[in-house]
């Protein structure tokens, strides 16, 4: 088997963890307040607005590091997209997904200490951590500080608008989440991304 890579460095491992345990406290809290009963919920209301509140608050300040450390580390090149011949790895990582693995093939992509993510995933995370996660906090921050949310647009209530756009991003993040979590387990076994996150070294397939 070929060596470990050192792929995720000490203040890579502290983002993730915050932000994971984060935001499963986003994901219970917010689906108590959408979906509040008083007979019966999930999280009482006051406490699921104030503890999303203050979660919510984190998440934004731990997503400062996130972009630090891509600026200022060598972790950001791993994001870096090359157009050239994207389409045609996409639809390798894709028949991989849907076919390859199942049958025990090699990955098309393997892990080095050049290349992190593979097709798929590159254009998954860019959407995720520079598209829907920065919508996410400031509409979450808007509807923090409504009285900065114009009054209406469209004609709808500003704020309604507001947090129809923050339950949508939110949704498709809780999504990403689920999907993120079970592609992890595609390892050299079924723990060993997890493991890897944990101890910062990659082991290959």
């Amino acid at each position: 088997m070929s060596e470990r890579i050192y792929l995720y460095p000490i203040w890579l491992r502290f983002w993730h963890a915050v932000n994971a345990i984060m935001f499963l406290a986003l994901i219970a809290t917010g689906i108590s307040m959408q979906y509040s009963n008083p007979d019966a919920p999930l999280i009482r209301f006051d406490l699921a607005v104030r503890w999303h509140n203050i979660t919510g608050i984190i998440v934004s300040l731990n997503y400062l590091i996130f972009l630090a450390g891509n600026l200022f580390t060598g972790n950001g090149r791993f994001y870096k997209l090359v157009l050239k011949g994207l389409v045609k790895q996409l639809f390798r990582q894709i028949d991989y997904y849907l076919r390859g693995t199942f049958k025990g093939e090699p990955t098309p992509f393997p892990v080095t200490a050049r290349r992190k993510f593979n097709p798929l995933q590159k254009i998954t995370y860019i959407g995720a951590m520079y598209v829907l996660v920065p919508v996410v906090i400031l509409t979450g921050l808007a509807l923090l500080f409504p009285e900065f949310i114009v009054d209406r647009a469209f004609g709808f209530s500003g704020i309604y608008l507001t947090a129809l756009l923050h339950g949508i991003v939110g949704f498709f993040l809780s999504l990403f989440m689920v999907v993120h979590v079970y592609f992890s387990t595609m390892g050299s076994t079924p723990t060993s991304n997890f493991k890897g996150m944990a101890s910062g070294w990659h082991e290959p397939h």
